[in-house]
């Protein structure tokens, strides 16, 4: 069945980095477009970015410019390298294989606070 176990988060200062990672399996990965998405304490699931198989990108307005989505097909590996964060980014930060998050891992907590 498929999996998705995300790791990386943390606490960072605003402006600081952050890298997740996502680790895939029970499906042919390299055929697939995958998702990040994210919660924010008492919001709801919001699409952050995605990529397709060949690594072509699209992010949210909120992240454009600050985050960067890629994946190892070779790993079965997804990653999210975040950088600028702001207070406003914290969520929980979930992998997906699908925008609406229907299918998507445990997720990891990431809180920017000073």
């Amino acid at each position: 069945q498929v999996q998705l176990v995300e790791s990386g988060g943390g606490l960072v200062q605003p402006g600081g980095s952050l890298r997740l990672s996502c680790a895939a399996s029970g499906f042919t990965f390299s055929s697939f477009w995958m998702y990040w998405v994210r919660q924010a304490p008492g919001k709801g699931l919001e699409w952050v970015g995605s990529i397709n198989a060949g690594g072509i990108t699209n992010y949210a307005d909120s992240v454009k410019g600050r985050f960067t989505i890629s994946r190892d097909n070779a790993k079965t590996t997804l990653y999210l390298q975040m950088n600028s964060l702001k207070s406003e980014d914290t969520a929980v930060y979930y992998c997906s294989r699908d925008r609406n998050g229907n299918i998507k891992g445990q997720g990891t907590q990431v809180t920017v606070s000073s």
